[in-house]
């Protein structure tokens, strides 16, 4: 059975993902999607022409992700797209954010990410597609976003890695690496603190770099960053020292404050 897996299925860029994939993989059987919020996961699934199976998990618990690995081993499961966007972050300066939601980030953007990629890895079938979701928060690191940007760097490094292990295997892996994306992210993310208000005039429609990370992963490209800006953004941090980049961040802060 040739299948699709989306974590963080039930909003935002894992709903995006499976919405535009519904219309443009037919070879694919059945859609696995994969949140905590079985209600909305059933949502999505309804509105799907795909067939659906429900996964409805905190993939950071201990145990949940070999639900995933025994049903793919029952169902004689061919992976062909591995679509990981569960995640979250938490701004604020470290000090004042939870140490619960600091370590929470962490066991989700980059433990329950890593385990269940390799727990599908006997699972995907030639040609099959990774996709990770990173974030330009990966390219540099971001005062009062600390624990998050750090935790995409590492999605980043690792997914550009795992592409080229597993290149000879003709499995192919993307990093997607938005700027500010108009989804609830935010809601989350800034109950604690708020981001640069300059962000907001950068934010993009997730439709776009749905279509723009799907189209990249076609093409076998190891990074996909949509945007003017954010490609910008990407060169700078590569020709100019970080910490320029962090002093402006802090006046630009600074000034927001005043």
């Amino acid at each position: 059975m040739n299948v699709a897996i989306i974590t963080g299925a039930s909003s935002g860029m894992g709903k995006e993902f499976a919405l535009q994939m519904d219309c443009h993989f037919k070879n694919i059987e059945e859609f696995w999607l994969v949140a905590r919020r079985e209600e909305e996961l059933n949502e999505l699934a309804s509105c799907l022409q795909h067939k659906c199976r429900i996964f409805a998990m905190d993939v950071t618990m201990a145990g949940q992700l070999q639900r995933l690995e025994y049903a793919a081993r029952l169902e004689n499961a061919k992976v062909c797209m591995l679509v990981q966007c569960a995640g979250y972050g938490i701004m604020g300066p470290f000090e004042t954010v939870p140490v619960k939601d600091c370590t929470g980030m962490i066991r989700l953007n980059c433990e329950a990410l890593t385990e269940l990629t390799s727990r599908m890895l006997p699972y995907l079938r030639e040609n099959a597609r990774i996709i990770m979701l990173a974030s330009v928060a990966a390219f540099l690191p971001q005062q009062d976003f600390a624990v998050y940007a750090a935790s995409k760097s590492y999605v980043l490094s690792f997914s550009r890695a795992l592409a080229r292990e597993l290149k000879k295997k003709n499995v192919y892996v993307t990093a997607v690496c938005p700027g500010p994306v108009d989804t609830p992210f935010f809601d989350v993310a800034e109950k604690n603190g708020s981001t640069l208000a300059i962000k907001k005039y950068f934010m993009a429609r997730p439709e776009a770099v749905v279509a723009k990370a799907l189209r990249d992963s076609y093409h076998k490209k190891e990074l996909s960053v949509y945007g003017t800006s954010m490609n910008a953004l990407l060169i700078g941090t590569k020709l100019l020292p970080h910490g320029i980049f962090l002093n402006v961040a802090g006046r630009m802060k600074k000034a927001g404050e005043e």
